[in-house]
């Protein structure tokens, strides 16, 4: 089937199988690696993009309920004026460990403060709730995502 999607604002048209999964549209077709496939089940979140400014498990979408739709991908969260603060909070407050999970957090925490600019801890963790990571107790990536809200808070005004 042929598809066109834009992603981080790059149209695509692609033929694809009908069976391919978003995941491997993005990693195999498109170069796009940094969305990462964990588990297939949708258990890990370590997948997740947004379609249409809603986080998505990439590794349950069909790539082609993709088609004409708007995706964005953790590459996508750079600005032109470099990366994106909550890149920059994760790295200042250690929100990472091995990386595998980060890309699916970032764009989940992303997702949450566009929305929440001044989320609580409470709403960070179930905002991430559907994210694992096997490395961190969590409190660094709460940690990095409060971080980041304050720090946009501060530019704002």
């Amino acid at each position: 089937m042929e598809i066109t999607v834009t992603v981080n604002g790059q149209e695509h048209t692609r033929e694809v199988e009908p069976r391919l999964l978003l995941v491997h549209l993005l990693r195999d077709e498109l170069g796009l690696t940094g969305t990462h496939w964990g588990c297939d089940t949708s258990n890990c979140g370590a997948c997740t993009v947004w379609m249409d400014r809603i986080p998505v498990k990439s590794c349950t979408v069909l790539a082609v309920m993709a088609d004409g739709r708007d995706v964005h991908t953790v590459e996508g969260l750079e600005t032109p004026f470099g990366l994106d603060q909550l890149q920059v909070s994760f790295m200042a407050c250690h929100g990472l460990q091995c990386g595998f999970c980060t890309p699916g957090m970032l764009m989940t925490a992303r997702w949450l403060l566009d929305r929440n600019p001044d989320p609580t801890d409470t709403q960070i963790r179930e905002a991430i709730s559907g994210q694992t990571c096997r490395c961190t107790g969590y409190e660094n990536i709460v940690r990095s995502v409060r971080h980041a809200a304050e720090a946009e808070a501060e530019r704002a005004s």
